[in-house]
């Protein structure tokens, strides 16, 4: 990362990433204001603590990302530091922040229950509806991709640039499918629990991850695959 050249290329992007967060954390702020947003707790935290925990853990998590993606991609950091544990050890960080998003976002739903002007049974359709193409999504991605090509670990392992684009299960409808299905799984507690809370956040997440598509992934993605 010493050359000019390199650190242009570590940050290609960022000053659009940071800059549409800002918007959307004060979209966040603004929408904090509605009725029943802040309303609840679970186990002694307040709903407004898990909106803090949520949409930091979502930054925290796309920032590693970014962060290892470039300086692995610009650089081999991460490979000249840990050897061939680079990716597992990436993967396992990676895996947690990863996880803790959704189980956040029920969190957040089941602190802030019973906010959101819904009937319940609609809110439970809904969530059925979207519950069923992230678990397809996660059903493909096992299948045809692979978990290890969803880390990224073409930024890590140069023969993986030699594989297929990926138009089975889910991804016949999108190469995108992570991206669009995936964060489906981050609405279903907003509407299993008729949390307005946990909707408000739901579509930060959802924003929130295309910028990192815009902003990181696809000049990756044109970096590695030309």
């Amino acid at each position: 990362m010493a050359s000019d050249g390199k650190l242009g290329l570590f940050f290609e992007g960022q000053r659009m990433h940071f800059a549409v967060l800002v918007i959307l954390l004060a979209s966040v702020w603004e929408l904090s204001g509605l009725a029943g947003f802040g309303a609840g707790e679970f186990l002694g935290l307040s709903t407004m603590g898990w909106v803090a925990l949520s949409v930091g853990d979502a930054v925290l998590h796309q920032v590693y990302v970014w962060l290892c993606w470039r300086a692995e991609l610009h650089g081999q950091t991460l490979s000249r530091w840990f050897g061939p544990k680079a990716f597992t050890l990436y993967a396992v960080l990676f895996t947690a922040l990863f996880a803790a998003r959704p189980i956040l976002a029920f969190a957040l739903g089941w602190s802030n229950r019973g906010t959101l002007d819904i009937h319940p049974w609609a809110g439970w359709g809904i969530a059925l509806v979207l519950f069923l193409p992230a678990v397809y999504l996660m059903i493909s991605i096992r299948r045809y991709f692979s978990f290890r090509r969803a880390f990224g670990i073409d930024h890590f392992e140069p023969g993986y640039r030699s594989l297929p684009m990926v138009r089975d299960g889910i991804f016949r409808f999108s190469p995108n499918a992570m991206y669009v299905f995936g964060f489906f799984m981050l609405w279903v507690p907003a509407f299993l629990f008729q949390s307005m809370a946990a909707m408000v956040i739901a579509a930060f997440s959802h924003a929130y991850i295309w910028v990192h598509y815009y902003a990181t992934e696809k000049p990756d993605m044109k970096r590695i695959y030309g």
